[in-house]
């Protein structure tokens, strides 16, 4: 196993779990080419904190590359919105590039 993705799954659980820890979990997940473990990690991230736009953003596009163009769209949307939100505007503009690219690869295969 990855000594980066062996470190933080130690903390799994922990005081330290929360959406940070497992934010950086999906990130090495994603890098290591685990996609699966990587989607697990950024829903983990966003249910322990919502408002995490970061993670919302990341979450779909490990569902984009994994083929899942219909979840990919929704967590940009909510992504979307919580940046809205957040008024975090570099990341609303890049989920929404990102949510386009959701729609066309669902219209192509329906």
């Amino acid at each position: 196993m990855n000594p980066r993705i062996a470190s933080l799954e130690k903390l799994v659980g922990g005081p330290r779990d929360g959406a940070l820890l497992r934010f950086s979990l999906g990130n090495e997940y994603w890098h290591a080419g685990d996609l699966a473990c990587a989607e697990n990690a950024f829903r983990a991230a966003v249910d322990r904190d919502s408002r995490y736009s970061a993670a919302w953003k990341a979450l779909g596009k490990v569902l984009a590359e994994a083929g899942k163009a219909a979840e990919a769209l929704a967590a940009f949307e909510r992504g979307i919105a919580v940046a809205d939100e957040r008024g975090d505007v570099q990341a609303a503009k890049e989920m929404t590039v990102f949510a386009k690219r959701a729609r066309k690869a669902l219209d192509a295969a329906g």
